[in-house]
């Protein structure tokens, strides 16, 4: 696999959502890059020399939104595809990983936090 094929596979992942959670993914931008900066890691609490990040959703969750906010930037979900692809060589598995994470952010998107996430399996 490769960043185009990652790419791919995530357009796949959001296309089979369901129609209720996939119709409520207003201005969203997913984007595949490389990996995550020393800062972003940083910012996020983790260690760059250790850590990584396989995704990450950047905006304001919806519960969190008001219609009298003035409009929004695009949210963000990025895949970061070379710790996916170092870490999970098995085409399978990595297939896998790229669904779990791609749900994760998305959860984020709709006002989850980190526990009631795992309490979900992603």
């Amino acid at each position: 696999m490769n960043h185009q094929d990652i790419r791919k596979e995530v357009a796949k992942i959001v296309d089979k959502l369901p129609r209720r959670f996939r119709e409520q993914l207003h201005n969203v931008e997913f984007v595949v890059e490389e990996r995550p900066s020393v800062d972003l890691l940083r910012d996020e609490g983790l260690d760059p020399r250790r850590d990584t990040l396989y995704g990450i959703y950047q905006g304001v969750p919806l519960p969190e939104r008001s219609s009298l906010d003035p409009p929004l930037l695009p949210d963000k979900i990025t895949i970061f595809a070379e710790p996916l692809l170092e870490d999970f060589p098995d085409p399978e598995e990595l297939r896998e990983e790229i669904r779990l994470t791609v749900l994760h952010e998305i959860a984020h998107y709709f006002g989850m936090d980190e526990e009631e996430i795992e309490d979900l399996g992603y």
